[in-house]
C-alpha cells in the first residue's frame, strides 16, 4: 500500500512540474483592451455598401490646396460616392456621384480592398485598396492607398487619409454611413 501511495505521490509530482514548464498563456487584461480591433474586427466592420457623406480637414490650413486624391479626381469629387465593399474575394467598387467641372458623375472605379495588418507592436490595422482597370489582376497592380481606421459600427465609418504638410501632418477625415 505505501508503495501505491509513493507512486501516486511521485506522478502527480511530476504532472505538476511538467505543467508548470508550459509556453506562457496569453492573457486576456487590460493590455488586451487597450488595443484597437484586430484586422479581422475591422474587415468585419467595414464590410459592406457604404456612402461618403463628407471629408474634413484636420490640422490643414485653410491655405493648403489638396489637388486630387487617390490621383484620381479632388476631394469634392468623392463626396456623394458610394464603396461597395464586399467580403469574398474583396473586389469592390466606388461610384462617384458628384457634379462638377473635374467630376464625372455615374464613373464606376473597380477596386479591391483588404484591411492590411501591420503586425503585433508595429502599428494599427489600416484599409488599403488598388485600382483595377479593364484587364488587371490585381497581384499585377503595384500601386495603391492606405488610410487610418479611426472608427465603425453598423451605421458610421471613419477613416483618415495622412496628407504631408510643409510643417508636420494633417488628416482628410472620411465619414461614411452605411447603405445596407
Amino acid at each position: 500500500m505505501r508503495k501505491q501511495v509513493m507512486s501516486i505521490l511521485s506522478l502527480l509530482a511530476i504532472v505538476f512540474v511538467m505543467g508548470s514548464c508550459g509556453a506562457p498563456r496569453k492573457t486576456t487584461g487590460s493590455a488586451a483592451a487597450e488595443s484597437g480591433p484586430t484586422a479581422s474586427q475591422w474587415r468585419a466592420g467595414v464590410k459592406g455598401k457604404w456612402v461618403l457623406n463628407t471629408v474634413d480637414r484636420e490640422d490643414i490650413p485653410a491655405a493648403y490646396t489638396v489637388k486630387n486624391i487617390f490621383d484620381e479626381a479632388p476631394v469634392e469629387c468623392f463626396v456623394g460616392s458610394v464603396w461597395e465593399l464586399p467580403t469574398g474575394n474583396y473586389r469592390g467598387s466606388i461610384e462617384f456621384r458628384s457634379e462638377g467641372t473635374l467630376c464625372a458623375n455615374g464613373a464606376v472605379r473597380n477596386i479591391v480592398w483588404s484591411i492590411f495588418n501591420p503586425g503585433k507592436g508595429m502599428g494599427e490595422p489600416q484599409f488599403q485598396f488598388k485600382k483595377l482597370y479593364a484587364g488587371d489582376k490585381a497581384s499585377n497592380v503595384t500601386t495603391g492607398y492606405r488610410l487610418d481606421l479611426s472608427y465603425a459600427d453598423g451605421e458610421t465609418m471613419v477613416m483618415r487619409m495622412p496628407i504631408p504638410l510643409d510643417q508636420g501632418e494633417g488628416n482628410l477625415v472620411f465619414n461614411f454611413t452605411r447603405l445596407d
